[in-house]
């Protein structure tokens, strides 16, 4: 059996060593159409900081290593330029010496990827404008780093790469502005949690040009203006075009293969294609949300080895199944982490999910052990169901452990009360005997039991206009005295019981504290003295962050600075 693999990275590479050690006779030839095969895509911000200082460490394998193991012909600097289903052969064009050549398959595997989004704007091509994608992006962003010292960066788009590229180019004494048309970062997380980025980043000097739309570039006085819809434009010494990725997907579209969303290659779930003998993984393929269960394309390595791996197996005669991708995800954004798995609650309303969700903010590990830092957890789920939907965390220690959890509650199929259930390792440096995950699931179970009503931060502005209901904050005078809502008075929870005459006991009354814990405490006593009651979900803490960084974001100059 000959087998083609057109892409070297993550799928295309894991597909190649599972077909050798299937089948040890299996002609393997990989065409790659950079330098390099097997790299770590998810390294790359980090080389350009220097936090990764050999190069050689961005590449899992070089084609001389994977002969020797594998006995794989990993052909770099070779573009394929055509596929022909009909004939089972490719050609291929030997961008060193610029020979053509055509080769035939049993079985061909496309691996493409995705490349930058290159919006259709002026500008796009000058000198000092950048894209980073693969290691020759690196090499290119480096080298001009260090030979030009530029003092300022814009960086254009708010995923990924963006964010990890603007610590690395912060840590490096550089002025960074993140621009962008939407008005938070991060799309797999909620506008509200989005909230804890925004503020990390501004803290450590980042600039926030959120809600502005980019136009074009030009070059002036040495570095680059990027162009704004109805602004003045941001100058810098160079700019990262960072607004996403665009599957690559010009081969399938030519070979007449099915094309599924955006143009992504269509697969089923064996990643066959609609051609016979032909699949594809990875960035360029459509494939199927596990939550939602709509059509997705999701960039993410951890689902391209995975789909590499199954297309193997079938490849190699066997039945192997892709079940869809929970678009787990996890980033480092300066001293904090920010993880998220599953859909957010604005995806669930899109897709018509009748969604509902708890925010809590526990310890990161036992409160009485030092060190413990409070994370901000919301978990999505379904009404009525309980059923899981993602969640999203943001805090510093423990934010992965707890995410993975979440994931694997969600794929094994596990509803949102049963994460009470779980029984999760626990020592005072690393958890709490009630582990963050459990909490939410004993919140959830009050729900449904009706123990635990709940109000949220886009139900204050009416319980502002409406006087027909009490407003109490319960947290400590002091507390209340440096910062609250205004239109909440202020009882403290240990004095509610001999303070309940102060409170109408016809009205319902909304109940807030600064995590949500007490607040609940001082529902519960209300409801056992006959009250109407409803608990306010994150607490004056989530209150206060979401609301200011909405504050800043509005008041915002586009370079992200208060006017």
């Amino acid at each position: 059996m000959k087998v083609l693999i057109i892409g070297g990275v993550a799928g295309g590479a894991t597909a190649a060593a599972r077909i050798r050690r299937l089948d040890e006779q299996a002609e393997i030839i990989v065409f790659e159409r950079s330098g390099y095969v097997s790299y770590a895509n998810c390294g790359l911000p980090y080389y350009i900081g220097g936090i990764i200082e050999d190069p050689e460490e961005l590449t899992l394998q070089t084609p001389e290593s994977f002969f020797m193991r594998f006995r794989i012909k990993m052909k770099v600097r070779h573009e394929v330029t055509a596929v022909d289903p009909e004939r089972k052969t490719v050609s291929v064009k030997d961008l060193e010496s610029g020979r053509e050549f055509v080769e035939s398959y049993d079985k061909l595997l496309l691996s493409p990827g995705a490349k930058p989004t290159q919006p259709r704007v002026p500008g796009i091509g000058i000198e000092k404008l950048f894209t980073l994608r693969a290691v020759e992006d690196t090499f290119r962003i480096r080298e001009h780093i260090e030979k030009n010292n530029p003092k300022s960066a814009v960086l254009a788009g708010g995923g990924f790469i963006s964010l990890e590229l603007a610590e690395n180019l912060r840590d490096m004494g550089m002025d960074v502005t993140i621009v962008q048309r939407p008005k938070q970062l991060m799309k797999p997380f909620d506008a509200d949690m989005a909230s804890f980025i925004h503020g990390e980043m501004r803290r450590h000097g980042v600039k926030l040009a959120l809600g502005h739309t980019v136009e074009g570039f030009a070059e002036r006085d040495g570095g680059v203006d990027v162009l704004l819809k109805g602004e003045e434009p941001l100058h810098a010494d160079m700019v990262v075009m960072a607004i996403g990725v665009t599957p690559d997907t010009r081969l399938a579209k030519e070979a007449g293969l099915k094309l599924g969303v955006r143009d992504s290659i269509y697969v089923n779930d064996r990643m066959e294609t609609s051609a016979a003998d032909i699949y594809a993984v990875g960035d360029a393929v459509q494939v199927q949300h596990y939550v939602s269960g709509e059509d997705a394309l999701i960039s993410l390595a951890g689902p391209a080895n995975k789909q590499g791996r199954i297309a193997a197996d079938n490849i190699c005669g066997g039945d192997s199944r892709y079940q869809g991708s929970l678009g787990s995800s996890v980033i480092k954004v300066f001293d904090m982490t920010a993880a998220a798995t599953g859909i957010n609650e604005t995806a669930a309303k899109q897709a018509g999910i009748d969604a509902d969700k708890v925010i809590l903010s526990p310890m990161n590990h036992a409160g009485y052990y030092p060190g413990g830092k409070v994370m901000t957890m919301k978990v999505v789920f379904e009404k009525g169901t309980y059923r899981l939907l993602g969640a999203q965390i943001v805090g510093y220690e423990g934010v992965d452990k707890r995410i993975d959890v979440l994931a694997a509650s969600i794929h094994a199929g596990l509803d949102a009360i049963g994460l009470k259930d779980l029984e999760l390792a626990y020592a005072p440096p690393y958890s709490s005997a009630k582990d963050p995950v459990n909490m939410a699931g004993f919140m959830i179970e009050n729900i449904s039991q009706g123990t635990l009503r709940q109000f949220h931060l886009e139900d204050v502005p009416g319980l502002l206009q409406d006087d027909s209901v009490t407003r109490l904050d319960v947290r400590t005078a002091g507390e209340y005295a440096r910062g609250h809502i205004e239109g909440f008075s202020n009882i403290p929870v240990d004095e509610l019981r001999e303070r309940l005459s102060e409170i109408a006991l016809e009205r319902p009354v909304y109940v807030i504290c600064q995590s949500g814990l007490r607040s609940y405490i001082a529902t519960r006593i209300l409801a056992g003295n006959g009250f109407e009651c409803y608990n306010f979900s994150g607490g004056f803490r989530f209150y206060d962050t979401v609301t200011n960084e909405k504050e800043m974001i509005e008041e915002a100059y586009p370079c992200g600075m208060d006017k």
